[in-house]
């Protein structure tokens, strides 16, 4: 992993931010296949992980950009269910092709993001607040538009299948295949490329990073931009899986996305993290809410084991970095 010039690491641990959800992962896997070994260990539920943790881990790829910047980005929960909405109006009302309707739509989604970043850089209000407000504007408008009501693609088309289409007769889909190649470009940008490095540096400290020549401001913008053009990404696969949008979809997302980001080693102060920790945090999700089912256990002890994994995760996090990591 490439860190910053301002940031000095010690040994292995440091450069693996992924250290602690492995530790975690292991051992969630571990009370699974002791619990249902017979249900758990098999490829159907490898794969049935695989496909859950495809929305999940596409959107939180960009969350985990913009955190190692040092930023938040709340409105992609709303942008997750926007862009899909948006295409099916344009494709039911208009006849638009599904296609170009996506692309639209993805640009639109692009846009939000930069514009969030424009207000949080200009006003130097927290982006907490600024994508906050973002969120319930775009939300009220999903609700206002549909009235409340879910909308479904009346047309099919190729690009469902090429999102989130069936793989063979097992439960493997075409997004789990999206979201690793993405995990791959993305951790090849962050760890082996200039832009990765100046991330870093944003995140790590500003004021140097802008003393080293980076351009703070837009490295921010890109960052924002690219984190909602993720989530919708990840909304046109829901949409290419389900074929039905609701106006409530994805609430809730922008906590599971930075759950996953800090599980896999992201700290909430930027200029720390990794992308492939956060494949591994959107799995350990998936696998915990597939192991739950299998397992039989109430809905409720979701949201009891992912708390407890994200607070020892944190508590990990922050041990390394103060134990191996520290500013030069």
């Amino acid at each position: 992993m490439s860190i910053s010039k301002n940031v000095k690491t010690q040994g292995f641990i440091a450069k693996h931010p992924e250290i602690g959800v492995l530790a975690s992962f292991f051992s969630i896997a571990l009370i699974f296949i002791v619990r249902v070994p017979d249900k758990f260990l098999t490829i159907p539920t490898l794969y049935s992980i695989l496909t859950l943790a495809g929305e999940l881990g596409v959107a939180s790829i960009g969350i985990a950009f913009l955190m190692i910047t040092g930023e938040f980005n709340l409105s992609i929960s709303s942008v997750y269910a926007l862009v899909p909405m948006g295409v099916v109006l344009m494709v039911n009302l208009w006849g638009v092709d599904m296609l170009a309707a996506s692309i639209i739509m993805l640009l639109v989604a692009y846009g939000i993001g930069v514009t969030v970043g424009y207000i949080t850089i200009k006003t130097g209000i927290p982006s907490f607040i600024s994508s906050l407000g973002m969120m319930m504007f775009l939300r009220g408008i999903l609700l206002a538009v549909t009235g409340g009501f879910p909308v479904r693609l009346e047309r099919d088309h190729w690009l469902t299948y090429v999102l989130n289409g069936p793989i063979g007769d097992m439960g493997l889909r075409t997004s789990a295949v999206w979201l690793l190649v993405l995990t791959a470009i993305f951790a090849f940008i962050l760890d082996w490329t200039p832009y990765g490095n100046w991330t870093y540096a944003v995140g790590a400290s500003s004021n140097t990073a802008r003393e080293l020549g980076v351009s703070v401001s837009k490295v921010k913008l890109t960052n924002f931009g690219v984190s909602s053009l993720l989530a919708g990404l990840a909304g046109l696969m829901a949409l290419s899986r389900f074929r039905v949008v609701d106006p409530t979809l994805g609430q809730g997302l922008e906590l599971e996305t930075i759950t996953s980001a800090v599980l896999g080693g992201c700290l909430l102060t930027g200029g720390y993290g990794s992308i492939s920790g956060t494949f591994l945090g959107a799995f350990l999700i998936a696998m915990t809410r597939v192991g739950l089912v299998l397992a039989q256990a109430p809905a409720y002890w979701y949201s009891a084991f992912i708390g407890i994994i994200l607070i020892i995760a944190t508590v990990i996090n922050l041990f390394i970095v103060k134990k191996y990591v520290t500013s030069g």
